[in-house]
């Protein structure tokens, strides 16, 4: 008897403890959608700060974000300063205890406005406008990344307010320079190694695959962006007297730049895919099961015909293939009216999206070989490098990925899937060679949100159910 009382007392607690989780989790919910219009208001304040962090004259903008959002980070019960750098600022902060301890990361920093006519408002002075998709918070930033930083500390606010403490043990990492390249990032991180250790890190820089299927992104392509210069005559040539006997610059350039793809799409580079690895078979399917629509994503930018490698899908192109694009191409005359001129110099920005174990180093060497190549003997040629960084692939046997999967999938429509990404997030990959820690990436941003574009915009749906989900994950970590 004693024994059989014994253990009910201890179920009868269990099912206590369980009853106030639950509840505590509604509690916390309420609190958001009812703080809802305070958190947008906070949103706004920070997207007016012209954190431009590319352009110089914005420095001091970059500063006032940094300031802003230390003050906002101490006003919930974080312990939060401004770290300085050879650039801008980082912004730390800890709280909290107990639990899994989580490094949350996100950039205060913004792209350019340019051009400023495309605007429809001022960047810098965000509205609220009701669209055919719902309401939305239009201006620079608001989806990349304060919109979807703000998702992050609101949910922590949510927290404060109804509980008096953060859930877990937090730490917070903002950097001002993830868009002109991040240069102070790798340095500032192997000074702090120590600091930044967590059991798990969370970046919401990300969007979903569909509008109701949450996603964690686990692999990201990687990046080389390369600026060259080929020189020719020592000064521009009029076409009349020189036009046939002096080589173009031009000429080369173009010639060289357009023989990097075969005829189905390939990149043809000596050795560029080496380590690319083939996707899984269950991976494919679940990304044929997704209702994405090739005609549809395409059409959608003027376009009808996918021009990457033509045995493989749209969403394996974007997420699992390696790419070599063309960004920029200059020389010669290019003002208005025309000039008859054969340029002394010709130029390209090119970059190349990684994947798997391909080695950014040879992917250089591979394209300066190829440029070379192609190169007169009366031609010479130099380069600049802008960047690079290896692909990351997320281990998702760590536990804390099926938490947060099976938080997310409580909040959507559609359960949580994991997914690849197009674009590249080199702080992953530091967290993973630098730190040692695997990164879930969760963002609810949304493909037509025109991030880095005119008219940048986030759905206030995916701002709350963004603060929603985290106050979700955050709980089921805790």
């Amino acid at each position: 008897i004693y024994y059989f009382n014994l253990d009910q007392n201890y179920k009868n607690d269990q099912k206590r403890e369980k009853w106030s989780h639950e509840m505590s989790l509604d509690t916390i919910l309420d609190h958001v959608d009812g703080d809802l219009e305070n958190s947008i208001a906070r949103l706004m304040d920070l997207m007016r700060i012209q954190s431009i962090s590319t352009d110089s004259k914005y420095s001091d903008e970059c500063i006032s974000a940094a300031e802003w959002l230390v003050d906002d980070l101490m006003s919930i019960g974080f312990n939060a300063e401004i770290r300085e750098t050879p650039g801008h600022p980082m912004v730390m902060a800890k709280g909290g205890e107990g639990g899994i301890h989580t490094l949350f990361y996100g950039h205060y920093d913004v792209q350019p406005i340019d051009p400023i006519e495309l605007w429809e408002n001022h960047p810098f002075e965000p509205k609220l406008e009701e669209t055919k998709n719902g309401p939305v918070i239009r201006g620079r930033g608001a989806s990349d990344d304060k919109g979807q930083l703000m998702t992050f500390i609101e949910a922590c606010r949510a927290f404060k307010d109804v509980t008096g403490s953060l859930p877990n043990k937090i730490s917070i990492f903002f950097e001002g320079e993830e868009e002109s390249g991040s240069p102070s990032l790798v340095p500032y991180m192997k000074k702090h190694v120590d600091e930044l250790k967590a059991d798990i890190a969370l970046i919401c820089d990300t969007g979903m695959v569909e509008k109701d299927t949450p996603s964690i992104v686990t692999m990201l392509r990687g990046m080389v962006s390369q600026e060259i210069t080929i020189k020719g005559p020592n000064k521009d040539l009029h076409s009349g007297m020189y036009g046939g006997p002096s080589i173009n610059p031009i000429r080369v350039l173009t010639k060289a730049l357009g023989a990097m793809h075969d005829e189905n799409g390939r990149v043809t580079l000596e050795g560029f895919y080496n380590g690319v690895t083939e996707l899984p078979e269950q991976i494919i399917q679940q990304w044929n099961d997704l209702s994405f629509d090739e005609n549809s994503f395409l059409s959608e930018v003027g376009l009808k015909i996918p021009a990457g490698e033509n045995d493989r899908t749209v969403l394996e192109q974007i997420w699992s293939r390696p790419t070599a694009e063309i960004n920029g191409i200059w020389g010669g005359y290019t003002g208005e009216g025309f000039k008859t001129v054969l340029p002394s110099e010709a130029h390209a920005k090119v970059s190349f999206r990684l994947v798997g174990k391909q080695n950014p180093e040879k992917i250089q060497s591979a394209f300066t070989k190829h440029i070379q190549s192609y190169l007169p003997k009366d031609c010479t040629l130099e380069y600049k490098l802008h960047g690079s960084s290896m692909a990351s692939n997320m281990a998702i046997d760590n536990p804390s990925f099926e938490i947060a999967r099976n938080a997310l999938s409580s909040e959507w429509k559609n359960p949580g899937v994991y997914v690849g990404c197009g674009g590249s997030i080199p702080i992953a990959g530091h967290f993973q060679s630098i730190v040692g820690l695997e990164t879930m990436l969760i963002g609810f941003a949304q493909d037509d949100d025109s991030i880095h574009s005119p008219n940048e915009k986030y759905d206030i749906r995916s701002f709350h159910k963004g603060i929603r989900s985290w106050v979700r994950i955050l709980h089921a970590l805790a």
